[in-house]
């Protein structure tokens, strides 16, 4: 074993707010055994290496980072999405896509780097500044910055707390100086809250000016759970629904028009 999995196990098991007990107990092994890992006077084969990372819920890219932290292989691969052994994996996701129409949706890669989108997605792109369209476009500099969609967001306090609190609980749970330098970034855009909001998240409704009349819609975010690529298992789809009839039909009028 190497001389980084000690420090770099127990840094994971603190960010994640466990004790060694509760590790333990979630990895089917006992205190002394973590404790002596963390010490470095044990050292775990992939099974025992395999049980941690389950039992932290790591993704499949910490996955492969904690083996290597343990002198093993990785276990998982990164497929470029371009690769041809992905051509029937791109193919669905413009389905999935397509499937959406009339309401807009996307798929993003990690950090909120658009990959796809379908057409009605481009409600999204009206009055926007032309840099934050220019590839690769980040969909949270896209909502948030004051060239972007954000003047035109009648809940922009609320709306924009949604999305930095979804960050800040990623942060939580996967450090990551990157991310951590965007998030600043965001929260700068953010103007302060005038009253508590008495709901965050899924609750909060997107109300956005657009041409055709103002739009209220709620979000859902989907993940690629199962899969064993990293590629793939870091892509969110983000589909937008109409949280009013009012909302719905403006929709589907934009869509006989394409």
């Amino acid at each position: 074993m190497t001389n980084h999995f000690p420090a770099h196990l127990q840094r994971t098991r603190k960010a994640r707010r466990l004790s060694q007990l509760e590790l333990a107990v979630r990895a089917d092994t006992t205190q002394r055994h973590v404790s002596f890992i963390e010490q470095g006077r044990s050292r775990p084969g992939p099974g025992v290496v395999t049980r941690l990372a389950d039992a932290m819920e790591l993704s499949l890219r910490q996955r492969n980072a904690f083996l290597r932290a343990a002198g093993f292989a990785p276990a998982f691969p990164e497929t470029p999405l371009d690769d041809a052994a992905l051509r029937p994996v791109r193919r669905a996701l413009d389905t999935i896509l397509d499937g959406h129409l009339p309401y807009p949706a996307m798929i993003a890669r990690p950090h909120g780097v658009l990959l796809a989108a379908n057409r009605a997605f481009d409600v999204f792109y009206e009055d926007v500044d032309p840099e934050l369209l220019r590839a690769p476009v980040n969909t949270f500099r896209l909502a948030l910055h004051p060239r972007g969609i954000a003047p035109r967001v009648g809940n922009l306090p609320e709306w924009g707390r949604h999305i930095t609190e979804n960050l800040r609980a990623r942060l939580a749970r996967t450090p990551d100086s990157s991310l951590e330098l965007l998030l600043v970034e965001l929260e700068g855009y953010l103007p302060p809250l005038t009253t508590a909001p008495d709901v965050l998240g899924f609750a909060v409704p997107l109300e956005l000016d657009s041409r055709d009349g103002h739009l209220r819609l709620i979000t859902t975010l989907t993940s690629f759970a199962t899969a064993t690529d990293i590629t793939l298992a870091e892509l969110e789809l983000e589909a937008f629904l109409p949280a009013d009839e009012a909302t719905a039909d403006i929709l589907r009028k934009r869509e006989q028009r394409w």
